[in-house]
């Protein structure tokens, strides 16, 4: 096969998830923007963690809360866990990777605050733990997973959402992420200032 061929084809499995996730996805996408809206209504803020490419989109999901998306508006509060390296690496250092997100909600986190929790798994430690830490800290969790949701599916509460990509390769659940996120702040925007 081709270098052209396999560009193609990657294309083509890329638009067949997004396809099979819109019918899956698209109600919690909604619910979770309900959630978001309301908190940002309130003065809360929106926590977001992951580890890798779901870190890359836990920072891309607060800059475009604090700077914009698409148009001008006033900043909106979104801190992304992944970015001060002091307190990751003293975290990491001193306890255990698993703690980096936890220790930071329970110092930032606000009852009502909303934690963005990105995992393709649904079983990353960190962030495993970063969701048990929101709950004890009274925060409302917004899961992104893949695969089976993972223990993170499991843990998931009362008002929590899992949006769930229906598929089992990483990259796939990821590009579906990252066009739940570019959702998120489409219409965060429009609710709050459209």
């Amino acid at each position: 096969m081709s270098i052209n061929d396999n560009i193609q084809q990657l294309f083509r499995a890329s638009i067949d998830t997004k396809q099979q996730a819109q019918a899956v996805v698209t109600e919690p996408i909604a619910r979770s923007i309900g959630l978001m809206v309301a908190a940002l209504r309130r003065g809360n803020k929106i926590l977001s963690c992951g580890n890798g490419g779901s870190a890359a989109d836990a920072q891309h999901f607060a800059a475009e809360l604090v700077c914009r998306f698409e148009r001008e508006r006033p900043e909106l509060a979104a801190i992304a866990l992944t970015t001060d390296t002091s307190a990751l690496t003293a975290i990491a250092n001193d306890y255990d990777f698993s703690h980096v997100f936890a220790k930071q909600i329970r110092a930032l986190g606000q009852p009502d605050d909303i934690l963005l929790a990105i995992s393709t798994s649904g079983n990353s430690p960190s962030v495993v733990q970063a969701v048990e830490a929101a709950h004890h800290k009274g925060l409302q969790v917004v899961a992104l997973t893949g695969r089976d949701g993972g223990q993170i599916g499991k843990l998931l509460q009362g008002s929590d959402i899992e949006i769930r990509v229906p598929s089992e390769v990483t990259a796939r659940i990821q590009e579906v992420h990252l066009l739940a996120i570019h959702c998120f702040c489409h219409q965060i925007d429009e609710e709050l200032f459209g």
